[in-house]
């Protein structure tokens, strides 16, 4: 995982949005397009994209994919980000 994708991913708002639908459990990309007015395929570019920045994880169930948070990339980040506000020597 790297910094710089996962920003990038998280740029989005889009994408924060379905991050954040993804908070209550996990959903298929079926669900989480009923939420927005996108085509199949942009709805299935932005899960492509934070699945490669490692924010969610899909898992194949029968004919669905799953997809679901990935909350130790977001704790990484949080380390960096508070590593930032270290002390100066």
């Amino acid at each position: 995982m790297g910094i710089n994708e996962t920003l990038k991913a998280i740029s989005d708002p889009v994408r924060r949005d379905i991050l954040q639908m993804l908070k209550s459990g996990r959903k298929t990309a079926g669900e989480i397009a009923e939420h927005f007015e996108l085509t199949g395929a942009t709805v299935s570019y932005h899960l492509t994209k934070l699945k490669s920045a490692d924010l969610i994880a899909e898992e194949k169930y029968k004919n669905f994919i799953y997809y679901e948070l990935n909350a130790s990339v977001f704790e990484e980040v949080l380390a960096w980000i508070y590593g930032l506000g270290g002390k100066k020597e």
